[in-house]
């Protein structure tokens, strides 16, 4: 693959639709799940930009097919093209905040459960510290309850890292930013009344509304572009 023509981004744009189309059955799997193993060395050490397809492509290490192993093909077309591309960390200027990210898609897998989504930094401009995405454990009837679920688990690893900050500076920790892209998930999640649509949604997910009760984190609305 050193003379392969590199990618401008990671997956395919219909890996979704590749991945379940009826492709033959790899006669021996072992180099698809060594590409595979290699990239989540990779993704989980320095290249959070390959989360999403590493993700993806980790489901099917038992019966692989033709399609799969191209779709792995792909990104090492893409990793060809960005070997420059690297974390940076260094000293900030200005005071350091745990703001975080987090996103979903709405039933996009086979099953029709949602990929989670989330990432964090410790300021502005600064890179990230920690990444995740997998798919989520329940079947979300609305692209709402769907971002509701993503907040809830990025909350989870956002509170590690909020006590861990406060160890560090011995403080009781510092409010975390997290942005999200769903006024309506938002809305749920700092309005304490119990909703005729959103009473389904599992009472775990619900502990998201004394962590704003307690000012541990601020949802922040950011557009998706």
């Amino acid at each position: 693959m050193n003379e392969c023509n590199p990618k401008a981004i990671p997956c395919d744009l219909s890996v979704n639709k590749l991945i379940s189309s009826d492709s033959k059955e790899l006669a021996n799997p072992k180099l698809y799940r060594e590409i595979v193993g290699s990239l989540i060395y990779i993704m989980t050490g320095t290249r959070p930009d390959l989360s999403y397809v590493v993700t993806k492509l980790s489901q099917y290490m038992s019966n692989p097919t033709v399609a799969h192993l191209s779709l792995a093909r792909h990104v090492l077309k893409y990793l060809n093209g960005t070997l420059h591309y690297c974390l940076t960390f260094k000293k900030s200027d200005d005071p350091l905040c745990l703001v975080g990210y987090c996103d979903s898609d709405w039933g996009a897998s086979e099953e029709r459960r949602s990929n989670t989504g989330y990432c964090f930094k410790l300021y502005e401009g600064g890179p990230l510290i920690s990444w995740k995405t997998k798919k989520q454990k329940v079947v979300s009837l609305s692209t709402y309850e769907a971002e509701y679920v993503v907040i809830t688990n990025a909350m989870q690893e956002g509170n590690f890292f909020r006590q861990l900050y406060a160890d560090m500076i011995n403080c009781n920790g510092e409010t975390i930013i997290l942005n999200v892209d769903n006024k309506v998930a938002i809305a749920l999640a700092k309005n304490p009344v119990h909703h005729q649509r959103s009473k389904h949604i599992d009472i775990k997910n619900h502990f998201l509304r004394s962590q704003i009760e307690s000012k541990i984190v601020d949802l922040v609305y950011v557009p998706s572009n």
